[in-house]
């Protein structure tokens, strides 16, 4: 949850040489003594004049760091990176492990799917919501690096829809479609028919 009183602050930042190149890495929070900040990576050229690239995407320890199978977030996040060194754009890494209900319950919500549910069913089962998430702030952390105008890089439309009435503008949408696999093809097909992901 969000502070209501307390605005968001950028906390730190660095220079950080990557295996896709080199970017800024910016870390915001509501305390100094934050111990999970979101983090911004962002072209060292960005350009604030023009429609910014940006991926905005929640943290997948299983898929982004130990590549998963089990979803596709591993190689978006691999895309993203590739396309804002491409575009001088910026990935928005936001602390929301498993569509916001955490690592515990994500491991949790996986055994119930090797019983036979869906990710929706899942988190229902779980008692929790199918997708938690909340991308508010992402809007404060555009804000802090002064960004108006971005062409979106998602299949999510409550990521576009985040935008409405906001200070930001969506100029366009940028798909991002993974390949399907044996392991994540119940995955995508759930995206598309219960959370109304833009996937062909």
């Amino acid at each position: 949850m969000i502070p209501e009183t307390i605005p968001m602050t950028l906390l730190e930042e660095i220079i950080l040489p990557t295996d896709w190149g080199k970017f800024r890495m910016l870390a915001f929070g509501y305390d100094q003594q934050e111990k999970m900040p979101h983090l911004a990576i962002v072209h060292p050229e960005i350009d604030l004049s023009a429609p910014v690239t940006v991926r905005i995407h929640s943290e997948c320890i299983t898929g982004d760091l130990f590549h998963s199978k089990r979803c596709d977030c591993g190689p978006q996040l691999d895309y993203a990176m590739k396309q804002i060194l491409k575009d001088k754009g910026v990935v928005l890494y936001l602390r929301q492990e498993g569509r916001g209900i955490g690592i515990i319950n994500k491991m949790k919500a996986y055994n119930l799917q090797d019983q036979g549910r869906d990710t929706h069913q899942a988190n229902l089962d779980l008692g929790l919501a199918a997708d938690g998430r909340k991308y508010d702030i992402a809007l404060e952390m555009l804000d802090q690096l002064g960004i108006k105008e971005i062409r979106l890089l998602t299949n999510n439309p409550d990521k576009v829809k985040a935008f409405d009435h906001s200070t930001v503008s969506v100029v366009e949408r940028l798909p991002i479609l993974m390949d399907a696999s044996v392991e994540n093809a119940k995955y995508l097909q759930t995206k598309k028919t219960k959370f109304g992901h833009f996937i062909d």
